[in-house]
């Protein structure tokens, strides 16, 4: 596993959560990174892409207003930052970096998720 996702969990609806991606064994600073999420009986979709640079990024409209996508410093660790979460929110969220940008579906890493359950 190249890339750890984690600080999921169970919050209430209208709570917050950050989820951290951070490399293993490897850096990841001239990759362009990205979350997506699965839900139970789902197909996996895109919710947010951040540039190599951070100096771009952008996501779904169903996260639009609420979820932030950032970089750290150094900008081998990538964030979630998850506000006003919703019960469809609810899901396995996985980070995953690629050279392509904007991101594609076909990733050429995928890190292993971490579970983020609201409640409602």
């Amino acid at each position: 596993v190249q890339l750890q996702a984690s600080g999921g969990g169970l919050v209430q609806a209208g709570g917050s959560l950050r989820l951290s991606c951070a490399p293993s064994g490897r850096t990841f600073i001239d990759y362009n990174m990205g979350w997506f999420r699965q839900a139970p009986g789902k197909e996996r979709e895109f919710v947010a892409a951040i540039s190599r640079s951070g100096s771009d990024t952008y996501c779904a409209a169903y996260v639009k207003g609420r979820f932030t996508i950032s970089r750290g410093s150094p900008k081998n660790t990538v964030y979630l930052l998850m506000n006003s979460l919703k019960p469809e929110d609810t899901a396995v969220y996985y980070c995953a970096a690629d050279n392509n940008y904007p991101l594609q579906d076909d990733m050429a890493y995928w890190g292993k998720g971490t579970l983020v359950t609201v409640s409602s």
